[in-house]
């Protein structure tokens, strides 16, 4: 019976956020053009966001605090990572996550030192997007959705050409097209057309399913490395034509 209560007035305190959020969404100003793909995506899909990451934050609380601890104990603080990222419409926001990395030498950021930095301990949490569970603040927010493009860094914003620039016409997600079709193992502009991709066609069975196969993806282990490297590498804009990237 307690157990019950619980869950209900979960279901009930994330459903008064859920609200909230929706409401806020459809009568907040836009200042870019992009057009919902359907009823779904204008009317549900930021407050079901809301609703699915406001229960996950509660129920998930332990586990966030027993990471927060371990990455005091090996990493020392701070606890989490923050970072300006481009969200919808190129509007930048906090983003939040655990930190994997030992912090950089003479506090210069060198990507090449990436490898040197990511620790083991670093590396299971990267595998099993541990590091991620912050994000569930962002989304909360209303900064990110559960699924959409990822955000990436800030000064990719004048390195996209006007194909890739779509992405950013939805709110950037904790998982989406491209994090199950291989993640940091595939090409910048193979990721990117995944993006385009679910921004012209967001329907809530595609959500299911993406976030269904990014499971079964964080389970596999898979595309956690982006080639030779312990992560991405660092996007330096695109050669490829408009047209072949449309294809």
């Amino acid at each position: 019976m307690i157990i019950l209560k619980i869950v209900l007035a979960i279901i009930i305190i994330a459903a008064a956020v859920g609200v909230i959020a929706a409401v806020g969404d459809l009568l907040g100003k836009r200042s870019g053009s992009h057009k919902p793909f359907g009823p779904y995506e204008r009317f549900v899909k930021r407050g079901l966001d809301a609703f699915l990451a406001t229960g996950a934050l509660i129920v998930l609380s332990p586990v966030l605090l027993i990471t927060a601890i371990l990455v005091r104990v090996k990493l020392g603080l701070p606890v989490l990572f923050t970072q300006d990222r481009p969200g919808r419409d190129g509007k930048i926001f906090k983003l939040y996550k655990f930190r994997t990395m030992l912090p950089p030498k003479d506090g210069i950021i060198d990507p090449a030192q990436d490898a040197a930095r990511l620790t083991p301990f670093g590396k299971k949490l990267r595998s099993t997007s541990l590091d991620e569970l912050p994000e569930l603040i962002n989304m909360i927010k209303g900064d990110m959705a559960v699924v959409g493009p990822r955000p990436l860094l800030v000064q990719y914003l004048t390195r996209y050409n006007s194909h890739q620039a779509r992405r950013h016409e939805v709110r950037p997600g904790f998982t989406g097209l491209a994090q199950v079709h291989g993640r940091n193992a595939i090409s910048w502009e193979e990721k990117f057309d995944w993006d385009v991709k679910y921004v012209d066609h967001i329907t809530f069975k595609d959500d299911v399913r993406i976030v269904l196969d990014t499971v079964k993806t964080v389970l596999k282990r898979e595309g956690i490395s982006g080639g030779e490297s312990a992560t991405m590498t660092e996007f330096m804009g695109s050669d490829i034509p408009v047209e072949v990237l449309k294809k």
